[in-house]
């Protein structure tokens, strides 16, 4: 690699960027990260991170009302959404200077610049018009939030902006039904918002299981949140302070905030991908093999732009893999199967493995097994709050196939069940397994027969 000014250039300081070039730098390569706007990437500064302390901050609520059937009396509580929005801020750039922290600790040289793509071995550098050679690119650039083409979408927000509104909207109406859609729509009722939900499908959370996917809406709308299913937007009017937005179905709606969480789509757009001759889906994502090797032999892609699972744990452990195959000589591969998520709602959700429909889709004689209970903190705080947990068991194998929880502390609980589905637990592993009492968590080996 003599030839090259450095021995991997990566486009994208997000969480796979960072992973990518720190451990790529510790094998010895020569590295540049660049990154336009700030490191860290969408999880860390506009994404995950500063979203789960809005979480937090939209709970409080609800634990105040909780509180007053275990002998508490709180005073009147007040929100200051300017202090949490400053106190995020703060965070969020402590953790942006840790992560250059450890990226200069390594060795890698960061850029504070686009950076595109002009062939399989040379990036521009805009900012300082400098030429680097490579001899393998990264491609880490991520997603950003698809906006539809309707009247007045200027008028709206996304995510991204969502995180630094002056003030928090008395109403918003969400456009959207999945993570983001779901999430944010819990954040803002949490922290006092009358939210409205409109969603294109017939049910939120495309892909989650059927039953998972019913009861956060039951949970959603008893908790005083409206979800318009089989709607769209298609136009928004500025009339005076606030907002009139006209649906597909003919009815209007009026808010001060309007948010579209319509699903995100790969950064490929203007980094010279098509330059340098690499392949693209039809939605932009560079196509790549189980090595993250894009058409291009010496140019790489991982993370959201390439659309295989949007999810920054996945980023970042494809950016290791692919580190310590093309420079630390220890080549492995991410098994894209059996990956946990959570969806931080209210209540939060945490599923692995397949859900019921995806089992019988492929021809598996299943059981089920379910619980729908209300959790014994409910009992004394009045909260009319139910859990769900449900396994999906491959009847011929007794093997769990999926595990789906909604309650509290479910992507707490589903991280360690992952590592569960991940070995190959059977049904009869969980049963053979002690409960704990009293948890939530002890229904998950309790389950004998289904309901």
């Amino acid at each position: 690699m003599a030839n090259y000014d450095v021995d991997l250039f990566v486009i994208g300081a997000g969480s796979g960027g960072v992973r990518a070039g720190r451990v790529a730098a510790e094998h010895g390569a020569r590295v540049i990260v660049a990154e336009e706007y700030r490191v860290g990437g969408t999880c860390v500064i506009r994404g995950c991170i500063p979203k789960k302390l809005l979480v937090y901050a939209s709970r409080f609520r609800h634990e105040f009302e909780d509180a007053a059937g275990y002998g508490w009396t709180v005073s009147e509580a007040r929100f200051d959404w300017a202090r949490l929005i400053a106190n995020k801020d703060k965070e969020i750039a402590r953790l942006e200077a840790a992560y250059r922290r450890t990226l200069g600790v390594a060795g890698a040289e960061i850029v504070d610049s686009r950076a595109i793509i002009e062939d399989p071995h040379t990036v521009h550098i805009v900012k300082t018009g400098a030429r680097v050679r490579a001899a393998h690119i990264l491609i880490a650039t991520g997603g950003h939030p698809v906006q539809p083409h309707i009247p007045g979408v200027e008028l709206a927000i996304t995510s991204n902006e969502a995180f630094h509104l002056a003030e928090l909207p008395r109403r918003i109406v969400i456009h959207g039904g999945g993570y983001v859609a779901v999430e944010f729509a819990c954040i803002f009722e949490g922290l006092g918002s009358e939210v409205i939900l409109v969603h294109r499908g017939e049910e939120i959370l495309r892909g989650f299981d059927d039953e998972v996917r019913q009861c956060v809406r039951a949970e959603m709308e008893g908790r005083g949140m409206r979800v318009l299913l089989n709607r769209t937007i298609a136009a928004i009017e500025r009339n005076g302070r606030t907002c009139s937005l006209l649906l597909s179905d003919g009815s209007r709606l009026d808010a001060d905030q309007v948010m579209l969480a319509i699903g995100r789509r790969p950064n490929t757009a203007n980094f010279g991908v098509e330059t340098a001759g690499v392949e693209c889906d039809s939605h932009g994502a560079v196509k790549v093999d189980a090595r993250s090797r894009s058409s291009v032999p010496s140019i790489y892609a991982i993370g959201d732009v390439t659309n295989r699972l949007q999810l920054t744990p996945v980023a970042i452990r494809e950016g290791h893999a692919f580190a310590d195959t093309v420079f630390g000589d220890r080549p492995w591969t991410l098994d894209h199967e059996n990956v946990p998520t959570a969806v931080f709602s209210e209540p939060e959700i945490g599923v692995v493995g397949r859900t019921e429909a995806q089992a019988r889709e492929r021809g598996i004689d299943v059981d089920v097994f379910r619980r729908h209970f209300r959790p014994l903190k409910a009992t004394l705080s009045g909260s009319k709050t139910h859990v769900l947990m449900k396994l999906v068991i491959d009847k011929a194998t007794d093997r769990v196939l999926g595990v789906h929880i909604v309650g509290e502390a479910a992507a707490e609980m589903i991280q360690l069940a992952a590592v569960a589905v991940k070995m190959g637990a059977k049904k009869a592993d969980f049963d053979a397994t002690v409960a704990l009492h009293p948890t939530a968590a002890e229904e998950l080996v309790t389950m004998r027969h289904a309901r």
